[in-house]
């Protein structure tokens, strides 16, 4: 980083999240599930990144790894200079509030024995933001923002539909005033028209206070409407990144060529066949020698099973991992 340039407000470096799987009379460690390894990115204030791949590829490991809901095996992660994965007490419950979630499944992030109203007013209420009257008014401004109707405060999660229930889930990572979310396939269980909704307020609400999403998704048409740049994963490695229009409209790496030819679009005559994927992913217990991806990659070459490939540059910012 040049010294003219500011200091990312997320930075993480060489993240690997190894868990030991576990097995006959003892439960002694059988193997290592790795599903992070040696991952690194960094992310400005009011920017968006946008992480896609497969499932199971380590997409949602990584975000909880962030944002220090699961365990780090090594490797570091700073939010404005703080390290996160070193943070105790109060300095952890100020990193808490700044950092914020919105998880992929609404049934079993909400608790079913609470209100809306109670969910989104409870970040408020640890973080003592306000109190009585100023308290509700702030819930009742959240869930009109995410389009929830009046009487939405006083019911259970199970008495709204699934978008409904997501659409809480956003209000009360809004609710403690963030400056960075995680965003979990945030919207993949909504319609396309609340999609849209939510989309519009995420895009509103980042101009407006310069908000940062990791937006995780397998939507591709998403990511680009949401995200500046694109991270694409792989097997517990990040193996292209760089700006949404450059990564989307010209992929280096095969697995991104991939993933965007099985996008459904008409084919019209004289067009070559598209890049397919061959065959099941890996088991992270047991990842490819070299390239993880080359068990499945028509371009593997022998090279690509000796070591893993090196990271080059197509453009600006655009790098990726591959001997091609």
């Amino acid at each position: 980083m040049r010294a003219s340039e500011p200091a990312p407000l997320l930075e993480v470096r060489e993240l690997r999240v190894h868990f030991p799987l576990r097995g006959g009379l003892f439960g002694r460690a059988r193997g290592i599930v790795r599903a992070v390894d040696g991952v690194s990115f960094s992310i400005a204030a009011g920017e968006t990144l946008g992480l896609v791949g497969e499932s199971g590829c380590g997409k949602t490991t990584l975000g909880r790894a962030v944002l220090k809901l699961v365990g780090v095996t090594s490797g570091s992660v700073r939010f404005e200079g703080q390290d996160v994965l070193a943070a105790r007490g109060a300095k952890l419950l100020g990193i808490r509030r700044a950092m914020q979630v919105v998880f992929q499944d609404p049934w079993s992030s909400l608790n079913p024995r609470m209100t809306a109203g109670a969910i989104v007013a409870e970040g408020i209420e640890i973080h003592r933001l306000a109190r009585a009257a100023e308290k509700q008014r702030r819930v009742a401004a959240l869930l009109e923002q995410v389009g929830l109707p009046a009487d939405a405060a006083g019911r259970l999660p199970h008495e709204f539909s699934g978008g409904q229930r997501q659409r809480i889930a956003v209000a009360r990572a809004l609710a403690v005033e963030p400056r960075f979310v995680v965003c979990d396939e945030a919207v993949s269980s909504l319609d396309v028209s609340v999609q849209a909704q939510i989309l519009n307020l995420l895009l509103e609400l980042r101009e407006r206070r310069g908000l940062a999403y990791l937006f995780i998704s397998h939507d591709l048409a998403v990511v680009r409407t949401m995200s500046r740049r694109v991270a694409v994963m792989h097997l517990g490695e990040i193996v292209e990144i760089g700006p949404a229009d450059e990564v989307l409209a010209r992929p280096r790496h095969p697995y991104t060529q991939a993933l965007l030819a099985a996008v459904p679009r008409p084919r019209s005559d004289g067009e070559p066949p598209r890049l397919a994927l061959q065959g099941e992913p890996p088991s992270p217990i047991d990842p490819p020698s070299g390239c993880r991806f080359h068990p499945r990659c028509p371009l593997a070459r022998a090279e690509c099973r000796a070591a893993p490939p090196p990271v080059r540059t197509a453009a600006p910012d655009h790098e990726y991992r591959c001997i091609l």
